[in-house]
């Protein structure tokens, strides 16, 4: 039987365990799905204003399918900014991306291309944050597809309320839907936040952030990450985290083991006597 005969089989729709990861995911999904509807609303609302077509603006979030990225775009547009400064200021912001393609590789290279396009279309920075569980979860395509493949069909539908509200609504933007920006990167951060090297990056990224939007830095961003990632991996090497963490599992390990040993010889000699 040949490899692809084999794949084809295994990607079967009526397959229960697939339709079970693939709602799992829809679910785990859904609470960030809710959360950013005020900015997809914001979108495409905020589309329409600067004079694109209805139809224009949700192939926007069809085609281009970054928040941040079209709200950017958007107001350079209405700002009369050049074409190649938008698609470079567009690369800076969604360069975050290939750092998630990195961390995601090894678990994502081995599947058929049909995946990797498909998943590599997705990939967001909520889809990063449910499906990359690092390497003590096996990674699930199906899971994954259904967490992108709702994020994006609920993107789209917030895309559309915000076409139809642009239209009746004015002003749509000073009612404060971008807050939602921040509260989604809020609600994927905080739960990561499990060991000290964690913080530190968590830290100096923000700072880092913060200073570049300060001085205007376009690509302040992309430098914020790879210096707090920097930074994180620094200090988990000088303190040697992941060898205190190793031994400290060591420890616990080997405490239960002889909890359980010293519970079972004195059951053994309760029988006895």
């Amino acid at each position: 039987m040949t490899t692809d005969k084999l794949i084809e089989s295994d990607v079967s729709p009526a397959h229960p365990t697939k339709a079970k990861a693939f709602l799992k995911g829809t679910l785990a999904m859904m609470p960030l799905t809710i959360a950013v509807v005020p900015w997809g609303i914001l979108a495409g609302s905020f589309a329409i204003e600067v004079g694109l077509t209805p139809i224009e603006s949700q192939a926007m979030s069809a085609i281009i399918f970054a928040g941040a990225a079209q709200l950017v775009a958007l107001g350079m547009v209405k700002a009369g900014i050049g074409l190649w400064s938008i698609l470079i200021t567009t690369l800076l912001i969604t360069s975050r991306h290939l750092l998630y393609a990195m961390a995601m590789r090894s678990q994502i290279s081995p599947l058929p291309l049909k995946w990797r396009l498909t998943l590599g279309f997705l990939l967001t920075d909520e889809l990063f944050a449910i499906a990359n569980q690092g390497k003590l979860h096996k990674f699930d395509r199906w899971y994954a597809l259904g967490g992108g493949l709702s994020f994006y069909i609920g993107w789209n539908i917030a895309t559309l309320l915000g076409i139809v509200a642009g239209n009746a609504i004015e002003n749509l933007g000073e009612l404060g839907l971008d807050f939602a920006i921040a509260a989604t990167f809020i609600a994927l951060v905080v739960p990561t936040v499990k060991k000290p090297s964690i913080l530190v990056c968590v830290l100096v990224s923000l700072t880092l952030a913060v200073v570049c939007a300060l001085f205007e830095i376009q690509a302040g961003l992309l430098i914020a990450a790879i210096a707090g990632m920097t930074t994180g991996v620094l200090y988990a090497k000088v303190t040697k985290e992941a060898e205190r963490a190793e031994q400290s599992a060591t420890e616990l390990a080997s405490t239960q083991t002889q909890a359980e040993t010293g519970t079972k010889t004195n059951t053994a000699s309760g029988e006895k006597a």
